[in-house]
């Protein structure tokens, strides 16, 4: 995934239900998430729980709005 979240940024992002740090997932983690929506990367905790849409360059990061796990990607 090749986003401009500047590396300050992304070590404050953390997730909005555990607190556990973010960061931007590799094409490969990504293909296992999906949404209603398209998005152009993913933000995903360490142990891969939650992950949330970066949308338009801004991450979005409110629990609703949490992406899927992708059933076709097993």
């Amino acid at each position: 995934m090749d986003l401009s979240l500047s590396p300050e940024i992304l070590a404050r992002l953390v997730c909005p239900v555990t607190k556990k740090p973010l960061h931007l997932a590799t094409e490969e983690e990504a293909v296992a998430w999906t949404a209603p929506e398209p998005f152009e990367g993913v933000l995903v905790t360490d142990d891969a729980s939650h992950a949330y849409p970066v949308r338009e360059g801004f991450p979005v990061l409110v629990a609703g709005e949490a992406l899927l796990p992708n059933p076709s990607a097993d």
